[in-house]
């Protein structure tokens, strides 16, 4: 099988995503009924774990998953690697593919993920970039299948025609729901405060209509399927708080918002969050919110990703 990567969401077509929204379904199956599923111990496949960004639930999800698995993890940081002593990323990518068998990569530029795939010979998956945040995405699309599954029992069903409003910063969760919604055929409402606008050209999407504007985020979440959200100031970003903290003062999903979406509307955020900024304790700690099954749903989608790649279609 040709090696495949997985940098941004529009690098996989609709039938893929298909295919691993029910992986994952089968694969969560068999975690909840403590049934052993570990198609990785035979030969046994290494993931190879690259951060420059710290994180939580990535780390914990993509190392969880690939021991549940059957595989192994090696974990890097660019503290204890020649990755913060200024390697080539080329190198760095020519020697680490050599010995493991899968990549992921939390970093700051796509440029750099894009680099280290183009002189990687093993698939490389991106774990959240500046620009892009597939694998989140990827998990809130699987969490509303689970919640309002279609009466057809395909997940794509599920998701065509649906309004997700997102309310904040047009950032890389931004762009990647962009990109979601033009290629499953569902539609964002967005809103961002002045001068923290999504740039469609950066989300490389070719046509208008699978979103719309709105200055007003309660205009954004009227009539919405799913509201979701993030902090106001990124990692990379913290010396702009508190001139976002200014900005985005009436961009809180509050009570109010989640009253002129869809009565059964869910709301998502890819967490941390921070009570009272970007979303009330009301709204992420009332009944809408599937926030914790949310990101549960980052390792069982993610072990579906890793064994597409390494494996190609087992069903």
């Amino acid at each position: 099988m040709s090696i495949r990567h997985y940098l941004q969401f529009k690098d996989f077509t609709a039938d893929e995503y298909g295919y691993l929204l029910q992986r994952a379904a089968f694969i969560k199956a068999k975690f909840k009924a403590v049934e052993r599923y570990q198609p990785f111990a035979d030969p046994d496949r290494t993931l190879a774990m690259i951060f420059e960004k710290a994180s939580t639930r990535t780390r914990v999800s993509f190392e969880a998953g690939m021991y549940q698995m059957g595989g192994s993890v090696v974990h890097l940081t660019t503290g204890d690697s020649q990755l913060g002593r200024a390697e080539p990323i080329e190198d760095s990518a020519r020697v680490i593919s050599r010995m493991v068998d899968i990549v992921m990569i939390r970093t700051f530029g796509q440029d750099k993920i894009e680099k280290f795939a183009e002189y990687s010979r093993v698939p490389v998956i991106n774990g959240l970039t500046n620009e892009f945040h597939p694998c989140q995405i990827l998990a809130d699309l699987f969490t509303l299948t689970e919640y309002r599954p279609a009466p057809s029992g395909n997940p794509l069903d599920a998701l065509k025609g649906k309004v997700v409003a997102w309310v904040g910063d047009g950032n890389n969760m931004a762009n990647t729901w962009l990109q979601a919604a033009e290629i499953l055929g569902f539609k964002v409402h967005i809103s961002t405060p002045r001068g923290y606008e999504v740039n469609p050209a950066l989300a490389g999407i070719s046509s208008s209509d699978c979103y719309q504007v709105f200055d007003n985020p309660m205009d954004a979440c009227r009539g919405a399927d799913l509201v979701t959200t993030d902090v106001w100031t990124s990692m990379g970003y913290e010396a702009e708080n508190e001139a976002r903290k200014q900005a985005f003062a009436d961009w809180c999903v509050n009570e109010a918002m989640m009253a002129v979406a869809k009565a059964d509307a869910l709301f998502m955020h890819c967490l941390p969050a921070h009570r009272g900024e970007e979303v009330s304790a009301e709204v992420i700690d009332g009944p809408q919110s599937v926030v914790w099954d949310e990101a549960e749903n980052r390792m069982h989608v993610q072990k579906a990703l890793m064994e597409y790649l390494l494996l190609g279609k087992l069903a």
